[in-house]
């Protein structure tokens, strides 16, 4: 494990596997280089890629340094991609790929991303983005972690609530939500009340390719077309059999191809 400094002094936690060009993975909402696929894709993609898996601020081994802004995880990147050797292509899932994207925006010195699921839900819904985010600091404020996660996976991701209910049962993994329950308020702030930002997004010079998969919901399903109907040149692909949770090998395929066939 290394430290990066960020620019406001944060120090972010992250560790180095593999050859070839730079490439940083960005988790989604809970995960951390400790929980989560970041270990797996990691290693599927360490053959042809030196792959940086980080922890995001308030996560892992990091710090969180207050007040938070998602501006601050962007230059969380751009110390990352400096501690690469100046440029690197990113790997985003779910609020990472959001993440990743608004790197890109930024004009970071960015090669190429991969954007798997960015959470979007638009205009069906998408008022709700600022009452999640407060209710999810609410929660984190009263010390109520579980009921944080609990919100999110049930309210917010639409977790069946049989599952939510059993979450608890497993204390090897609830354990670990719980843990970071209160960076969940940072993941809807960079959701920019879960509206895709188009202006924004039209300003992306960097090749991108947004995917998702073929058994997820229809909702990030319609979001990762309009992100990449948004993005000048952005390619879109559907993962055949998979879901949100998309298994890090069928992920590490497509994006090598993707990554591979633009660095040639």
């Amino acid at each position: 494990m290394t430290y990066v400094t960020s620019k406001d002094g944060t120090q972010i936690a992250y560790d180095r596997t593999g050859s070839g060009p730079a490439l940083i993975l960005v988790d989604g909402a809970m995960c951390s280089r400790a929980f989560g696929p970041s270990d797996k894709l990691a290693s599927q993609l360490a053959p042809r890629f030196t792959v940086y898996r980080y922890d995001r601020r308030g996560r892992g081994d990091s710090g969180d340094t207050t007040p938070y802004s998602s501006a601050r995880e962007v230059e969380d990147i751009a110390a990352l991609i400096a501690a690469a050797g100046g440029s690197a292509s990113l790997i985003g899932l779910s609020s990472g790929a959001v993440l990743a994207l608004e790197a890109a925006a930024s004009g970071l010195p960015i090669e190429q991303v991969v954007a798997y699921e960015p959470p979007y839900v638009d205009e069906g819904g998408a008022g709700h983005g600022d009452a999640h985010e407060r209710e999810l600091a609410r929660l984190v404020a009263s010390g109520n972690r579980g009921g944080a996660v609990r919100y999110f996976m049930k309210d917010m991701v639409n977790v069946p609530a049989p599952v939510v209910f059993m979450m608890p049962l497993m204390p090897w993994i609830w354990g670990k939500l719980k843990a970071v329950a209160h960076t969940l308020p940072y993941d809807a702030a960079v959701m920019t009340q879960f509206k895709v930002p188009r202006a924004r997004f039209a300003s992306i010079r960097t090749p991108v390719l947004v995917m998702h998969g073929s058994k997820t919901q229809e909702r990030l399903k319609d979001a990762a077309r309009t992100v990449a109907a948004v993005i000048p040149g952005a390619q879109h692909r559907e993962l055949p059999g998979q879901t949100h949770n998309v298994q890090p090998g069928v992920l590490s395929v497509a994006a090598t191809e993707f990554l591979a066939a633009r660095s040639t």
